[in-house]
């Protein structure tokens, strides 16, 4: 009982910390993302460091259903602590795009159940956990495309990003991308296939960026890679 206290003790006391961080403006310009949090970044990052690695915390704030709360929690939790399921179940729950986004590139990529839950999203009839599935698979062909199609890859994104929810949409590009980047023999033809369906050709990219419109985006990495 008093270690089941305790633990609601400090999980009040960091919810009453990231209420006074919270930022009317910021929440506003989250808010038109999807994010529905007010709390900067920088902030919530120096929170982290100073609480450190706190699985049980983390746990507990995840299930308050907070969005600052919960990327706290994916900042101080043990990424391989997971479970498979339980890894499943999160990234289903997770109804704002930075937690999904933090949660699949802090904890999944370094969870030991990563594969197995790429195969068993990438194709998941729901397009926010495929979307996921794809920002896996975009990590594997750049780090270890070993035993990828990656041709077969290519033939999905042509016949299916083009019309793909945005979230799936997005990743499905960025798999593109990092195949063309990454493997000159499939190069023409994923900056072909960018060009085609014209997939992000218009998204609004700050000066000194790169396009994510994947013939752009392709074409700069390689430059910088031979430079």
């Amino acid at each position: 009982m008093a270690d089941t206290t305790l633990i609601e003790t400090r999980v009040a006391e960091v919810l009453a910390e990231l209420a006074e961080l919270e930022d009317p403006k910021i929440r506003e310009v989250n808010q038109r993302r999807g994010d529905d949090h007010g709390v900067n970044l920088g902030r919530l990052r120096a929170l982290a460091k100073r609480l450190k690695v706190q699985q049980e915390l983390a746990c507990r704030l995840w299930e308050t259903d907070d969005t600052a709360a919960r990327l706290l929690a994916i900042l101080i939790c043990r990424p391989k602590a997971f479970g498979r399921d339980e890894l499943d179940v999160m990234v289903r729950e997770a109804h704002a795009p930075k937690v999904r986004d933090w949660l699949v590139n802090y904890v999944v990529k370094k969870n030991p159940h990563s594969e197995e839950l790429r195969l068993a999203w990438f194709a998941d009839p729901d397009a926010v956990v495929a979307s996921a599935g794809w920002a896996l698979t975009a990590e594997r062909v750049r780090r270890k495309p070993e035993d990828l199609d990656l041709g077969g890859l290519l033939d999905i994104i042509e016949a299916e990003m083009k019309d793909a929810p945005y979230r799936l949409q997005w990743e499905m590009n960025h798999c593109l991308a990092q195949i063309g980047i990454e493997h000159a023999e499939h190069r023409a033809r994923a900056i072909d296939i960018g060009e085609r369906l014209e997939v992000l050709k218009d998204y609004p990219t700050p000066p000194g960026c790169t396009s994510p419109f994947a013939p752009i985006w392709i074409t700069e990495m390689v430059r910088r890679q031979h430079a």
